[in-house]
């Protein structure tokens, strides 16, 4: 953790997005890393859970009080909420451009489509997709791996480390 981080940082250094999620214990552990990495977390309904599930609250543990959780009624209203240029990423296992061969700043939006069906064609259109490379047998990683890898790659650029 960077010593001059700020617990009262006015904007979020990032921006987790998570597109109608369905399982409470991943979006619990994907919250844990925002929290830990002081990044903002976006639920976009409709949820496969509730955010009162214990699932969701023991994934999340006491690390839920820290992190900024916003939540919208759908991708219409948090496209809306946007600020102007706002730069989004969608990882999907079905693009070319790796996730390190982009250079993240301050403010970017990484979005996550639901665990069973990933990012739909027509939110796929919208973004700028990236993909984690899968050599091995699996068709995907789980939500909660793929977003912790994404977010850290991200603030590695934004914070130097």
């Amino acid at each position: 953790m960077s010593e001059n981080r700020s617990p009262q940082r006015p904007t979020a250094p990032l921006h987790v997005v998570l597109f109608e999620p369905e399982n409470g214990g991943n979006v619990g552990n994907v919250a844990r890393t925002c929290a830990v990495l002081g990044a903002q977390l976006h639920l976009i309904r409709p949820f496969g859970f509730r955010l009162h599930d214990p699932q969701f609250r023991r994934a999340g543990m006491d690390y839920l009080r820290s992190v900024e959780l916003l939540e919208y009624a759908s991708w219409t209203v948090f496209q809306a909420s946007l600020p102007p240029g706002a730069r989004l990423f969608g990882f999907s296992a079905r693009t070319e451009q790796r996730y390190t061969d982009v250079h993240y700043q301050p403010g970017d939006y990484l979005v996550f489509g639901p665990e069973s069906r990933g990012l739909p064609d027509w939110l796929r259109e919208m973004l700028q997709l990236v993909t984690l490379p899968m050599p091995g047998a699996g068709r995907s990683l789980n939500l909660a791996v793929a977003a912790g890898i994404g977010a850290y790659e991200a603030m590695r650029h934004i914070e130097g480390w």
